[in-house]
């Protein structure tokens, strides 16, 4: 088989590494990948959104699986595009992935189909959102409505901080993506991720993960993308996993196959474990980053033809076999450590030399995943973006597992970067 991966960040990276180790799969195409990527398989230079470049690269390469990695390309109309072409996709439809590309979208779907969420309000108006504002109680969680790289939710302690951030988003913050808002009652607890494997009928549910979304040891300073994670996370026992799967994957996959918009790829479930159950926090149409790195390095099977059934159809009567061939049954702890750019997540500091990758790559268990990264006119690794290196390493239990991830990150030489100490502590307590 030939599979082409669009995306260039560390969760395209753990999929290529992942799927290049599958017997079925002869080369793995990236566009337009990273230095990381390179190393597995031919990398395309070319902008995922660009729906004719990607068609053209395509039919260019004619893989039997064409799986997208970011939110973008979904956004885009991509999947859309190259199954009109007769290819198979692992990823939703735009329509579907307003799951995650507009955040009101989404909060009126769950509304629709009964599946428990925070209370919100919805607008494009900043008077009736100011004045929604005094009708709630502190903390306030304010949403961008549509993508803002993991950035575009905050959560304000007092009522002038939430008033000043929507007059902030909806006066042009985000662009277009912040001109309608979503705020929320903010929901206490601790918040997990689910993610689902699924063709529209049929549902494999990986591990569960957890990450660490703010910047700073203690989980403090502003939201990232994310900097850390590990999976399994203990917070989700097996009923709440259950409550997951009845309340709210079930009602959301059957709606929306009714609704003929059928969800086809992964889906994200952000949820938190409140005192009354699980409640959606967001919904992601594609795999986290960084917990796809600690998902992709804990299996120990082959993932190929989940992916390929999950974009074909037919995964409720095969459902038994392909979990085994995934081994998800000896899933093993793993951890993940983000290292970023100085200035993260302002602006981030670029062109900074990293050294060290390799030694990390030589450690028992350690697999670097590159994300923001290029190599300069020295042919010297160095940081191209905000989150730049995934540290990710498994273990017998997850103690070990960050054990070594942080072995891993002592190993690399980068005076430009910066990483959490603390990923990990809520499970290590």
């Amino acid at each position: 088989m030939k599979i082409l991966i669009l995306g260039s960040g560390g969760r395209e990276h753990a999929l290529a590494w992942k799927i290049s180790q599958s017997p079925l799969v002869d080369e793995v195409y990236s566009a337009p990948g990273n230095p990381g990527m390179d190393k597995i398989g031919p990398c395309f230079d070319l902008d995922v959104t660009d729906l004719m470049a990607v068609q053209e690269l395509a039919l260019q390469i004619m893989p039997d699986l064409i799986i997208i990695g970011p939110e973008a390309p979904l956004a885009a109309g991509a999947s859309d595009a190259l199954r009109a072409r007769g290819f198979d996709v692992f990823g939703p439809s735009q329509q579907a992935a307003q799951l995650e590309t507009s955040k009101g979208f989404a909060k009126d779907l769950m509304q629709k189909y009964g599946v428990p969420t925070a209370e919100y309000g919805r607008f494009d108006d900043l008077t009736e959102a100011l004045e929604f504002l005094e009708t709630m109680n502190a903390p306030y969680v304010i949403k961008a409505d549509g993508l803002a790289a993991g950035k575009g939710v905050v959560i304000a302690e007092t009522l002038e901080e939430a008033e000043n951030t929507v007059e902030e988003f909806m006066t042009g913050k985000f662009g277009e993506a912040s001109s309608e808002i979503v705020i929320e009652e903010f929901l206490k607890g601790e918040e997990a991720s689910i993610f689902v494997m699924t063709d529209g009928e049929g549902a494999i549910y990986l591990p569960v993960a957890q990450d660490h979304k703010r910047v700073g040891d203690g989980d403090v300073g502003p939201n990232t993308g994310g900097m850390g994670a590990y999976a399994p996370a203990p917070v989700v026992d097996a009923r709440t996993l259950e409550l997951v799967q009845a309340t709210i994957v079930e009602p959301m996959l059957s709606g929306m196959a009714e609704d003929e918009m059928p969800y086809q790829g992964v889906l994200y479930v952000g949820i938190m474990v409140t005192e009354a159950g699980p409640k959606v926090v967001e919904f992601n149409a594609r795999f986290g980053d960084p917990e796809c790195q600690v998902l992709m390095a804990g299996l120990p099977g082959d993932i190929v033809p989940a992916l390929l059934v999950c974009a074909t159809g037919g995964l409720v009567s095969a459902h038994a076999d392909l979990c085994e061939m995934m081994g998800l049954s000896d899933f093993k702890p793993s951890a993940v450590v983000v290292m970023a750019a100085n200035g993260y997540p302002g602006t981030a500091e670029k062109g900074t030399v990293i050294k060290g990758v390799e030694i990390a790559n030589a450690l028992d268990g350690v697999t670097v995943f590159q994300a923001g990264t290029d190599v300069n006119d020295q042919g010297e690794l160095v940081a191209a973006g905000g989150r730049v290196l995934g540290v990710t390493a498994v273990g017998d239990d997850l103690r070990m597992a960050i054990s070594k991830a942080y072995d891993g990150v002592a190993a690399i030489e980068w005076t430009g970067g910066f990483y959490r100490k603390d990923i990990g502590h809520r499970v290590l307590k």
